[in-house]
């Protein structure tokens, strides 16, 4: 039986297939790249959200409270710093149209879109590499099978033997293709998944600094309840 096997595939194929195996590699590169670095930016936000839980919540005011979170990107201590800027803004005109509660809302809806802007960048090429390459992959297996049928009717020798082995060589396009859709998908769900955790993190930690700037005091929603004498 005929050799077969990606070496045996490379020494056969033409432009095209060579374009087809250029073009899966890239957006191979592309998928994990955008994977490891999305993956990065989520844990330094999700270790960025347990210091500011631990750290911010326990100092006395909003300015002590941002000195205690590290790091030139720190997503919650640009959340608080915007908070803060949005307070001390709330003035002249602006007072009298926009209640101070609606504009610090405004300010931290603002600043957590942007981070979340950040956190889906590049997501639209693992979706794209999802759904694309299993189709790229195909197409050089079809280029591959109609090539392989051209040389064995050229040779005249129409065996299983001289078949199969150009057959099974082609089909390997499609394996590559699988193979580089397969970690996309999953790459996509599972970062998306994370990012929504994230998002529900980042809105909680501004629901809390906003009733603070706004109210002068944070819920503490792990405090138990107490039973007033109104309430049944």
């Amino acid at each position: 039986m005929a050799d077969t096997g990606l070496l045996k595939l490379l020494e056969q194929a033409d432009g095209l297939s060579i374009a087809v195996l250029i073009v899966l590699s890239a957006m191979s590169l592309a998928s994990w790249f955008v994977i490891l670095t999305r993956f990065w930016d989520q844990r330094l936000i999700a270790k960025s959200y347990a210091e500011a839980h631990k750290k911010f919540w326990a100092s006395g005011n909003p300015w002590d409270g941002m000195a205690t979170l590290s790091g030139r990107d720190n997503v919650f201590r640009m959340l608080v710093e915007d908070g803060i800027r949005a307070a001390q803004h709330h003035e002249g005109q602006l007072a009298e149209e926009i209640s101070l509660n609606d504009w610090i809302t405004v300010s931290l809806y603002r600043s957590i879109e942007s981070v979340t802007n950040r956190l889906v960048a590049g997501l639209s090429i693992l979706a794209t590499t999802g759904s694309v390459s299993p189709f790229v992959g195909l197409l050089g297996t079809v280029w591959g099978i109609y090539n392989a049928m051209q040389r064995i009717s050229l040779s005249g020798q129409t065996s299983i033997e001289q078949i199969a082995g150009p057959i099974g060589e082609a089909l390997i396009m499609t394996a590559i293709g699988l193979f580089v859709a397969v970690p996309a998908v999953i790459g996509y769900n599972w970062l998306l998944r994370r990012n929504k955790l994230l998002h529900e993190k980042m809105k909680r930690f501004a629901a809390d600094l906003h009733t603070y700037l706004v109210g002068g005091k944070r819920i503490d929603t792990s405090a138990p309840l107490k039973r007033a004498a109104s309430l049944r």
